[in-house]
């Protein structure tokens, strides 16, 4: 029940913010103390459904984005379970992460190391970075695309900006989400050009605190599903949520 209940308070401060309400803004449309809406914020509150739909309709979003939690699922990391964090994101604190998308193009995984220069800060509040990507052919023969770039926090997203050190055409974009419930890993989009054919392309992807053991389970993760194709269809446009 701890676990719902900070998602769900880190669900509505982080639509709070997006429609760029107060607190006590928020606390007078249903007509509840500032106290207790801060306490619905950080899970010290569990609230009941009624409340939940005023405060839905006061954010204008949907009831379900705000009660779509599922469990944590485990990737099969080194770590034995997901720890439990207090204050800031551990995604925020990292100085390295582990990034993790499959290319069906040749078939096989590819994983990367991103180092975050948190003492290289400029004046917009970005932070130097560099990413290794790895990768083995089928036939064992290894390589290592090297970039450089910069990395923004947010409430609900990082984003990376890199650059590959040897071929400056080619500039990407990683979009991760800043999990809001209790786990060691969250899903993004890369988006850039390939560096076998210099076409646009997009990758969904996995970004986690320790490395990953399991492979398969990640290839199976990181394989667009049928389901997510028809969404996509109707969206007209690619996109990758924070529901898994």
């Amino acid at each position: 029940m701890e676990n719902i209940n900070h998602y769900i308070g880190a669900k509505i401060r982080n639509y709070r913010k997006m429609k760029k309400m107060t607190i006590q803004q928020l606390a007078d449309v249903i007509h509840k103390s500032r106290a207790t809406v801060s306490k619905y914020e950080t899970g010290e509150i569990t609230l009941d459904v009624s409340t939940l739909w005023e405060i839905a309709s006061a954010l204008d979003v949907d009831f379900s984005q705000l009660t779509d939690y599922q469990p944590v699922q485990d990737l099969g990391h080194t770590v034995a379970e997901t720890p439990v964090y207090e204050g800031e994101s551990p995604f925020f604190r990292a100085d390295h992460l582990y990034f993790y998308y499959y290319d069906g193009r040749y078939d096989r995984l590819k994983e990367a190391i991103i180092h975050i220069h948190k003492s290289r800060s400029s004046a917009d509040g970005t932070y130097e970075t560099s990413m290794s990507i790895h990768a083995t052919t089928p036939t064992g023969r290894s390589s290592e695309t090297q970039y450089t770039g910069t990395v923004l926090y947010s409430d609900m997203l990082i984003r990376f900006s890199f650059s590959n050190r040897h071929n400056k055409l080619e500039q990407d974009l990683l979009y991760i989400f800043n999990p809001m419930e209790l786990r060691n890993y969250t899903e993004g989009l890369l988006c850039g050009i390939s560096n076998a054919d210099l076409m646009p392309c997009a990758f969904k992807c996995i970004v986690t605190l320790a490395p990953c053991t399991d492979h398969q389970m990640l290839r199976q993760q990181l394989q667009i599903s049928a389901k997510e194709l028809r969404r996509w269809k109707k969206l007209n446009m690619l996109i990758v949520d924070n529901n898994s």
